[in-house]
């Protein structure tokens, strides 16, 4: 019920009538794996470097259909980040404007219900480059790899133990292969495969 108000608000709160299909029931049956790079870790602050995506149809994950955008910052690329994502100012001077970035993230995704790993500092971010655009951040519904993992794991240790929750850890408890790069495309189809494996 309240998820129906929720969305009926934003719907009459969206700014371009041109986006009113995201409204509309999702009919593909599939999901869409999602991660960003980004110029930091406050949700508020911090700018889209990467974003990568990639969809989910059934058991299967369409590599093939995927989406790998660079963003060029409006500030600066810090040195810390850096190391982690490797992703130099310059590497993002040819990057789509935001704007842009978010149009081409709304058509990839369409209605789909989007997964990914910590999907909520991402998808702050997402809606907060998307509210210039729609008045609105994105209506997909989310899914939570780590929750899904911990609800898992919960099942197997004793009660009150410990559960790490960090990506590696995930990765290696359900058996899956190393990825060799760490950006935002690699990341988005390790989520998937957790999906896949937790579901």
């Amino acid at each position: 019920m309240l998820g129906g108000l929720k969305r009926a608000l934003a719907r009459r709160r969206l700014k371009d009538p041109a986006y009113a299909w995201l409204f509309e029931p999702d009919r593909t049956g599939e999901l869409v794996s999602i991660d960003c790079e980004t110029t930091g870790l406050d949700p508020k602050t911090a700018e889209i470097l990467s974003i990568g995506a990639v969809r989910i149809q059934g058991r299967r994950i369409l590599a093939s259909e995927r989406l790998d955008l660079r963003v060029r910052p409006r500030g600066a690329v810090d040195a810390v980040g850096t190391r982690i994502h490797r992703l130099r100012r310059l590497d993002v001077a040819d990057g789509l404007d935001p704007a842009d970035a978010v149009r081409r993230v709304l058509d990839f995704v369409g209605t789909r219900p989007l997964v990914g790993y910590y999907l909520e500092f991402d998808a702050a971010l997402l809606d907060r480059y998307a509210r210039p655009l729609l008045g609105i951040g994105l209506p997909n519904e989310r899914i939570e790899v780590s929750a899904l993992y911990y609800d898992w794991r919960a099942k197997q240790v004793p009660h009150g133990g410990n559960i790490d929750l960090r990506f590696e850890t995930i990765r290696r408890r359900l058996d899956l292969p190393p990825i060799v790069a760490h950006d935002a495309y690699a990341d988005a189809l390790m989520a998937a495969m957790m999906y896949l494996r937790l579901t």
